[in-house]
């Protein structure tokens, strides 16, 4: 059988057998966007029509960005240095209200898909309103895209009540749900904005029209003091009495965690999507990633919006996640630079649903990859690889990426997308909501 392409690479790292392992001088095939194979150089005796050689090349997964608002790339900057519910009720929620429609969510949506390929990400999951410009944008940019339409029981631009949200949802599910590159899910906002009723009702949905669910969840101490006094539980316990908490759930945030908490996510087999640096910025608190790895919890790297982090960039998130996990557990060995790697790629495809169309260079998947140049100055010397590629700003040195075979990003460039439109785009747009 014959390939479309096969890429010869310095290193690959195909991040299977549940780690990440690197090998050495391997030849990747695809065929039809998917992995055909991934053999020794030397040894291979598939042949393919085209042939790319990356001698000084990491050749892994695409990131996995497993929590984000895209469109909120278009707030960057516009409230920074206040705490989460001063930077959503006095600045976010006003600022959502007077601009957010389909033309901002479509602009917002490709600058932060511009900008999430040029740092090696393949695969984004976005919980923000209007679906369908988002589900558009990125099958225009060619990247996957898993969206959990949003649900909240107030009025928004968007919806007036949880039950009109919840048939928009429905209604982007129906639409988009016979693309390859695109997953519809539920996106219930947080215990704090969702009640009993539709949560529920989301519960229910997920499970007849078999789609993943995501929730931010004790992002903070308030959420969690509020919850006791409210309904004389933590917000997890809440969420498992109803019934919410299964496999399909992506707890995002996590800050707040108590061997009670840890029962409920092993005993549901939820994941735990950590979004460092917005928790950083926000003082929301620290997810104690490195205790959840150890409970057997799936564990999934985050950006957050650009409002509250404000880049998209996974390499960067990797990094941090790594650092503050050694900090909160008091240990220098706590997720080490493999196991970040692995939660950038695997985790995060486990955690929305979809590790069998991705995460890891496997036969059969989708071809959705990152090559790595490494021979640059910010990577010398160079002893390990997986180091280097969590520690160091490894983000700058991606040359190519590919979504199901699909060269998205070639020699730093991007092959689907205007770079220049989008930037005098977003410039556009800056000028309007600075006039007010």
């Amino acid at each position: 059988m014959q390939a479309d392409l096969r890429i010869n690479a310095r290193w690959v790292i195909p991040m299977t057998g549940g780690r990440a392992s690197l090998l050495s001088q391997q030849a990747l095939f695809i065929k039809d966007g998917r992995i055909l194979a991934c053999e020794s150089q030397t040894s291979t005796t598939l042949s393919a029509s085209e042939t790319l050689d990356l001698d000084h090349h990491v050749l892994m997964p695409g990131y996995i960005n497993a929590h984000g608002h895209a469109a909120m790339s278009l707030f960057r900057g516009i409230a920074d240095d206040l705490p989460l519910m001063t930077w959503l009720q006095d600045h976010i929620w006003p600022a959502e209200g007077r601009w957010v429609d389909e033309d901002f969510v479509r602009s917002g949506t490709t600058l932060a898909i511009a900008e999430m390929l040029k740092c090696g990400t393949t695969t984004f999951a976005d919980m923000y309103f209007y679906p369908a410009p988002v589900a558009d944008s990125a099958l225009q940019a060619g990247i996957r895209n898993v969206i959990f339409t949003p649900v909240l029981d107030f009025p928004t631009n968007f919806a007036q009540n949880a039950d009109e949200y919840i048939k928009k949802a429905i209604a982007a599910h129906d639409g988009y749900r016979h693309h390859d590159l695109l997953t519809l899910g539920l996106g219930p906002h947080a215990p704090y904005t969702v009640s009993d009723g539709p949560l529920k009702e989301i519960t229910t949905l997920a499970d007849q029209l078999d789609v993943p669910l995501q929730i931010h969840l004790q992002e903070t101490a308030f959420e969690v003091s509020q919850s006791l006094e409210q309904f004389g539980c933590r917000p997890t316990q809440r969420l498992a009495d109803l019934g919410f908490m299964t496999e399909r759930v992506s707890c995002v945030h996590m800050t707040q965690i108590s061997d009670e908490d840890i029962a409920i996510l092993q005993h549901s087999g939820a994941s735990v999507v950590h979004c460092p640096e917005s928790n950083l910025k926000l003082a929301s608190g620290f997810c104690p990633s490195a205790r959840l790895l150890e409970q057997g919890i799936n564990v999934a790297i985050g950006t957050d919006g650009a409002a509250s982090n404000n880049d998209l960039n996974m390499q960067g998130e990797m990094k941090t996640a790594a650092t503050l996990a050694k900090a909160v557990a008091g240990d220098a060995a706590a997720v080490p630079a493999a196991q970040a790697l692995y939660m950038a790629t695997m985790g995060g495809a486990r955690a929305l649903g979809i590790d069998d169309q991705t995460g890891s260079l496997e036969n059969g998947k989708w071809a959705d990859l990152q090559a790595i140049d490494l021979s640059q100055l910010a990577q010398q010397p160079l002893y390990n690889p997986l180091s280097q590629l969590v520690y160091t700003d490894s983000s700058r040195a991606t040359s190519h990426v590919w979504v199901a075979g699909k060269n998205l990003l070639r020699q730093g460039e991007l092959t689907t997308l205007d770079e220049e439109k989008i930037r005098a785009d977003a410039i556009q747009w800056a000028a309007r909501i600075k006039a007010g």
